[in-house]
């Protein structure tokens, strides 16, 4: 059963932004890891299975953005991100078009010298390009500065050239058994996914006043006897008495916007009806705070 089929962890990198989650929903074909345009928008390791009946199983971890912390929580995305990075069987790192290789880029290529796992570079938004000739001057760009596996041009946002990506990732895996059933595409608690959704959806309405300081807790999610409806109970945790009259609004005008664009998503995830209530509390500097941190599911016992 193992002689031909090939099985393997493949972790996208890349600097916050960069389209990593929409990256990974593409290949897996469904929305599984939030996006957002502010950075540091995924907090834990996302993992999908990609499986193909022919070839194999590839399983994606969709690590936190490399970067330099500037409080725990920071500290923390970035040593999940690190020390992925040598648990894998292949690194995808995206990046942007750009003859520029600048601070950002040059801190991953340093981590990736520790490293002896292949690297695939996906130069992403090649949508965005007039011609051949400068995704070619990128290409060479990059060539310089490391010695990659494979260098493929793509766009994430228009789903172009994912079928290169998964073959090529492929090419890399080592042979060996699935590790997931067929039909499993994430191995993330149901609750975590809910909580990040609201937590998306959430940094979707809201202002740049609030930019990632914001967790969502889920205090209940429990199937209502007897009946199709799931009850969920959720609180948004924010830093300060002012953030919250903001994810408040004029007469909870906002909250209950985010509310209702959570439960459609959710409703779709689950594929039943939600009953979804939530709530907003202040708990000042939870991002400096280890026990806070723990209570919202972000723990070093997983780095």
């Amino acid at each position: 059963m193992t002689d031909h089929f090939k099985s393997g962890f493949v972790t996208i990198i890349g600097r916050p932004n960069v389209g990593k989650s929409t990256l990974m929903n593409h290949l897996i074909g469904q929305k599984i890891a939030i996006t957002s345009n502010k950075p540091q928008t995924t907090r834990n390791r996302i993992q999908t299975v990609y499986t193909d009946e022919e070839r194999g199983q590839i399983i994606f971890l969709d690590t936190p953005g490399i970067h330099k912390a500037k409080n725990k929580l920071g500290e923390y995305m970035v040593n999940v991100a690190e020390h992925t990075l040598n648990e894998v069987d292949v690194i995808l790192w995206l990046v942007e078009p750009t003859t520029y290789i600048g601070a950002g880029e040059q801190h991953i290529i340093e981590k990736l010298k520790n490293v002896k796992t292949p690297v695939i570079l996906v130069i992403n938004k090649s949508d965005t390009l007039a011609t051949k000739e400068e995704m070619l001057q990128y290409i060479d760009t990059y060539q310089k500065v490391y010695d990659f596996a494979e260098i493929i041009p793509a766009s994430a946002l228009r789903g172009q050239n994912t079928e290169v990506i998964i073959d090529m990732i492929f090419k890399y895996l080592p042979y060996g058994p699935m590790f997931y059933d067929e039909d499993t595409v994430t191995d993330q608690p149901e609750r975590q996914i809910v909580a990040e959704m609201i937590r998306e959806k959430a940094l979707h309405a809201l202002n740049e006043e609030i930019p990632h300081g914001i967790a969502v807790t889920i205090e209940r999610m429990k199937q209502r006897k007897g009946q199709p409806i799931m009850d969920i109970d959720a609180t948004i945790i924010c830093e300060r008495d002012s953030h919250k009259g903001i994810i408040i609004g004029k007469q909870g005008a906002m909250l209950k916007k985010i509310g209702s664009n959570a439960r459609y998503e959710i409703e779709h995830l689950l594929d039943e009806k939600v009953n979804l209530k939530l709530w907003v509390k202040v708990k000042k500097d939870w991002r400096d705070s280890d026990y806070l941190l723990k209570n919202f599911g972000y723990r070093d016992d997983e780095n």
